[in-house]
């Protein structure tokens, strides 16, 4: 069972950064509906406001709590984020809130502070809340997804798009619920599973990626794809260690490598859109957000190489 002074701070560390993800998705939502669909729109709008207000309040718990590891990982926000959140909203007309950017980046430098029984309880108020709002964003990406499915709506999310984000809000309530059971990971068997997971996500990103430059990103086209093909040769690898689980240190090996090449691939090409260097139909928000989605799986193949598991 989990103690308080972890429970709190990997709850918070858990927050922080899926908090940020679906507000986030909340936007690339709203942005890829026609006008049309101005009910979902506002919906959108109105799911963006309830993880910004609760980020923020998971901010403020967080000051001098979460680790230097996570604060300083570019899984909560990265050198771009700020940027790529005025270029997005410029092109979108959609509000995104630049202070809690720069709260949550001022985390880095919090001084260490103490965990009493009431931050106990606070923690305890916040995840179930988060949990109410976890659901909620999981039932309209359900909702949304079997109507494109359905040829109900037309969105310019991919339908993978909209189920790979579908799975991210699941696996938040996953962790979420393990948390507030106070319950502790076999780091074996939870490596193997999120190893599985998120190779998935990373070859997805490199075909959504891929299927949204121009044409003629010839160069770019092909080391996206290239991505694609490997991480999906990683997944089939992790998903195969309930066979013989002596694999893993291998996979994780692997899967640790190329997740550092291609959060640098993502890097750049984030640069390359905030700077408009690149010829594509993604939003820079896009890119930064699949750059800390790479860094927080990078955070936690380390962990799982020194035996550690979040």
């Amino acid at each position: 069972m989990l103690s308080n002074s972890e429970f709190v701070r990997q709850s918070l560390e858990l927050n922080l950064f899926f908090m940020r993800i679906a507000k986030e998705h909340s936007i690339f939502l709203e942005a890829a509906f026609t006008t049309r669909d101005q009910q979902y729109i506002e919906q959108s709008e109105a799911l963006k406001n309830i993880f910004s207000q609760l980020l923020v309040e998971t901010i403020r718990m967080s000051e001098g709590i979460i680790s230097p590891e996570v604060a300083n990982s570019g899984e909560l926000v990265t050198d771009l984020t700020l940027d790529a959140e005025r270029e997005t909203q410029f092109y979108t007309n959609i509000k995104i809130n630049p202070n809690i950017t720069r709260m949550e980046a001022s985390l880095a430098m919090s001084s260490p502070g103490q965990i009493s029984m009431n931050t106990v309880r606070m923690v305890e108020n916040l995840n179930n809340r988060a949990i109410r709002a976890a659901q909620q964003i999981a039932s309209f990406k359900s909702n949304i997804l079997q109507n494109v499915l359905c040829c109900r709506m037309f969105t310019t999310n991919y339908p993978l798009l909209l189920d790979h984000i579908l799975r991210e809000a699941k696996f938040y309530l996953r962790m979420l619920t393990m948390l507030q059971r106070r319950e502790e990971f076999n780091i074996a068997r939870e490596a193997a599973y999120q190893e599985t997971f998120w190779n998935r996500i990373m070859a997805e990103h490199s075909k959504f990626i891929r299927g949204l430059l121009d044409p003629t990103e010839e160069k770019l086209f092909d080391t996206a794809n290239n991505f694609g093909k490997k991480f999906d040769e990683l997944t089939q690898e992790a998903r195969s260690l309930s066979q013989d689980m002596a694999l893993l240190p291998e996979v994780t090996n692997r899967s640790l490598k190329n997740a550092i090449d291609i959060r640098d691939f993502k890097k750049q090409g984030t640069e390359g859109l905030v700077q408009c260097k690149i010829k594509s139909i993604a939003y820079p928000l896009l890119g930064d957000h699949v750059v800390r989605e790479a860094n927080h799986y990078i955070r936690i193949l380390k962990d799982f190489k020194r035996g550690k598991i979040e």
